[in-house]
């Protein structure tokens, strides 16, 4: 079992920043892969970012990331702590949701939310105008 736990949510202005952090616990990583979704309200869950943790056939730190927040979003992990960043930078009112970190046990980075089997409880980002 792995748990993941979220933090760093909050409320800011349009253009103001904020991230987030994803401790994970439990089962030890080899090959998984991190990743955070989001939800607005009345939409599907997405994905915004995910990263190779560590070794593997597609070499750590390979990330991949949603249209909308590219240049804008930076997802990073600290090995030693267990742990994956979502640095969120240029803040739009759209980017307002409930952001969920996620872990895959296998490779490579999928987009799909059923391709992740671990999941934490989430974190709120409200951007305000």
């Amino acid at each position: 079992q792995v748990q993941l736990v979220e933090s760093g949510g909050g409320l800011v202005q349009a253009g103001g920043s904020l991230r987030l952090s994803c401790a994970a616990s439990g089962r030890t990583f080899g090959r998984n892969v991190m990743g955070w979704f989001r939800q607005g309200p009345g939409v599907e869950r997405e994905l915004v970012a995910a990263i190779n943790w560590s070794g593997g056939n597609w070499g750590g730190g390979r990330t991949s990331y949603a249209d909308s927040v590219k240049g804008r979003f930076t997802i990073s992990r600290d090995n030693a702590k267990n742990t994956v960043y979502l640095q969120m930078n240029n803040l739009k009112v759209g980017d307002t949701a409930m952001y969920y970190c996620a872990a895959r046990r296998d490779e490579p980075i999928v987009t799909r939310e059923s391709g992740y089997d671990y999941w934490g409880q989430g974190t709120q980002v409200t951007v305000s105008s």
